[in-house]
């Protein structure tokens, strides 16, 4: 998962720029959580192919942009402290804290770190990386995303962000943190290159006067800002000047847990990339609708054939018998037909009682020994089947009867001609808990 970092410009700088997007920040494409495959300085524009490729972009927003409170909160639950969060910093905030993103991190201590930025500035960036194709967009503070020594209390870190809008306006972002959970901003627009370096080592010994401060610069202007902090008309003789890079950074963004996008709900979350699943997608559905297709064609050809058979049926029931005006199953009546032709004629019919008979007779004692044939209690013959009862068997070859041939009788009626078939009723249908048959003409 690869995952891009772009430190940007304070917002007051922005102003300043009629074309702030161009403005150029530093960034880090990250692979795997760990390895940076690239960085360096581009504008936003100019990284707008990495930003719709990467998986993740994480923004670390300027010191002077976002608010940092450190408050005790009363134990509420995520929904209602989300509630009480704009009451609850509103006496620290000279603007309005409904114009404001307020987000709270984790408890320490009973106190909690509190984030506050402009809603309005938020929302611009939310919308300006959605539309250059980030799928996941997080904010962070800078202040605490800068590597703070925590062996060392008291002590502070330092960064600057120096900005060439153009050759007329240069822009230096510092960053200070004074603690874990402090840390502040500020955004300067020095009167000249020379005087940069000076001025902001006063500013960072007014701000920290007595803290050791490590204070991390650009590498081309490391030798410069060394001198500067190394003047004896300095306060703070504790400044220690040394090359940033992006490890002094990614370890800070990875233990923050102060993302100030969730403040904005749920547009900025993740977004399934859809693209790589383009063309299985599409294939997918180009092997349903042939299918589904194939399924059609299948049903209309069979249902073609249904009909022409059951025309062909029809005609030929209606040749043989011309004076038949309703025909609703051809089969079943012209079996009926010929069953009635049968009768007419003296033959008997398959369903008959005495065709029925005769051929259980033929079949018992057939398919029973001699020594073991049950004993018949009753036969009944009604809607065109035959129920055979038999007494229950007494056990013993002496006995009143043994058990009852079933898979021999059924063998041979279905081997009869016309076939019959044998079904095994409910034991209960006996009258005295016998076994029950019912035979009928095979359908």
């Amino acid at each position: 998962m690869s995952t891009l970092y772009i430190h940007l410009a304070s917002r007051a700088l922005a102003d300043s720029t009629p074309r702030w997007f161009d403005l150029p920040c530093s960034f880090a494409l990250v692979e795997h959580g760990s390895a940076i495959e690239r960085q360096g300085l581009a504008s936003l524009s100019g990284l707008a192919e990495t930003i719709a490729k990467a998986k993740r972009v994480v923004l670390l927003l300027a010191a002077s942009d976002v608010t940092l409170l450190h408050l005790q909160v009363p134990p509420l639950s995520p929904a209602r402290l989300k509630a009480a969060l704009p009451n609850l910093v509103e006496e620290h905030l000279i603007t309005d804290p409904a114009d404001c993103i307020v987000v709270a991190g984790s408890s320490s201590g009973g106190l909690r770190t509190i984030a506050v930025v402009q809603r309005a500035w938020l929302d611009l960036l939310a919308k300006t990386f959605a539309a250059y194709g980030a799928r996941q967009i997080a904010a962070l503070p800078a202040q605490l995303c800068l590597q703070h020594p925590a062996d060392q209390p008291g002590s502070a870190s330092a960064a600057i962000n120096i900005l060439n809008a153009d050759p007329q306006h240069t822009g230096i972002d510092i960053t200070l943190r004074l603690s874990e959970h402090e840390g502040i901003g500020l955004a300067i627009q020095p009167v000249s290159d020379e005087a940069a370096p000076h001025d902001i080592i006063r500013v960072l010994s007014t701000l920290a006067p007595e803290a050791p401060i490590t204070l991390y610069v650009p590498q081309p202007f490391l030798r410069t800002y060394q001198d500067a902090a190394s003047k004896p008309d300095m306060p703070n003789k504790y400044i220690s000047v040394v090359a940033d890079n992006w490890s002094h950074w990614l370890a800070g963004v990875n233990a923050s847990t102060l993302d100030l996008m969730a403040g904005l709900g749920a547009a900025t979350g993740y977004k399934l990339d859809w693209r790589p699943w383009r063309w299985p997608l599409a294939l997918a559905a180009a092997v349903l609708a042939i299918n589904a297709a194939a399924l059609n064609i299948d049903w209309w050809r069979m249902q073609r054939e249904s009909n022409a058979l059951r025309a062909a049926m029809t005609q030929i029931y209606k040749s043989a018998y011309p004076k038949e005006t309703v025909i609703i199953d051809p089969v079943a009546q012209m079996q009926q037909k010929i069953s009635a032709a049968k009768r007419n004629s003296g033959l008997p019919a398959a369903d008959d009682f005495t065709a029925i008979t005769a051929a259980f007779g033929e079949a018992w004692i057939n398919s029973s020994s001699a020594d073991n044939i049950p004993a018949i209690a009753a036969l009944e013959y009604r809607e065109r089947s035959l129920m055979v009862r038999l007494k229950p068997a007494l056990g013993g070859a002496n006995g009143a009867g043994g058990a009852a041939p079933t898979q021999q009788i059924k063998a041979a009626l279905a081997k009869h001609n016309p076939p019959l078939t044998l079904e095994v009723l409910d034991p209960a249908s006996g009258q005295s808990g016998g076994v029950a048959w019912k035979i009928r003409s095979a359908p």
